[in-house]
């Protein structure tokens, strides 16, 4: 293959690999044309070359790189573990309710789990009710984190984590309802990803 040719299949290749990352699913052959400035005709022609070597899989209309492949394998196990107050702190008993699959691609992977968000005291951080938040358990968190927070003797909430001096606030995102203020509260989890209700 002539070495211009090359130059543009490592273009059409890194193209399509970049429009996977940010829209999880391949470019048309004309979304590619455009965005590397290849003619249709010369790309179409190149296409079934780079498939015939193996670089990709195409079948006339569906362009998918090894990227896509590895990427769209791969999923995660994720529990949805009951619901999560937002509002009112309330007591609430945790169960696995069901696990579903969710792709690496645009979750990531780790310890996860998700919740059913109750209430509307997060609405401002687009956090609505009956929305599935997905939260990465851990027991630390930064200021400014949208945390799962446990306050003894009252139970778990979902709010934002501030924290001045010695005082941790649990932050509403709804100007209806007051900041917590605490000494101290266990995290359970940072949200990392809402699943919304529609």
């Amino acid at each position: 293959m002539k070495h211009r040719n090359l130059d543009s299949m490592d273009r059409i290749i890194t193209f399509v690999n970049d429009f996977y990352r940010h829209n999880h699913h391949s470019p048309s052959a004309r979304q590619i044309a455009a965005g590397t400035d290849i003619p249709r005709t010369t790309l179409q022609r190149m296409l079934r070359t780079m498939a015939e070597n193996g670089l990709i899989d195409y079948d006339g209309e569906t362009i998918v790189t090894e990227l896509a492949i590895k990427t769209s394998d791969e999923m995660t196990s994720v529990g949805i573990i009951g619901s999560i107050p937002c509002g009112n702190l309330a007591l609430e008993e945790e169960a696995v309710e069901e696990i579903v699959q969710l792709p690496v691609s645009l979750f990531g992977k780790g310890n996860l789990f998700l919740l059913h968000a109750s209430g509307d005291s997060m609405t401002g951080a687009g956090i609505d009710d009956g929305d599935l938040v997905l939260i990465r358990k851990t027991e630390e968190a930064q200021n400014g984190d949208i945390v799962v927070a446990f306050v003894e003797g009252e139970g778990n909430t979902l709010k934002r984590y501030r924290k001045y001096g010695h005082t941790v606030f649990l932050h509403p995102e709804n100007p209806k309802y007051r900041d917590i203020p605490l000494k101290d509260c266990k995290i359970q989890g940072v949200a990392v990803s809402v699943i919304k209700n529609l």
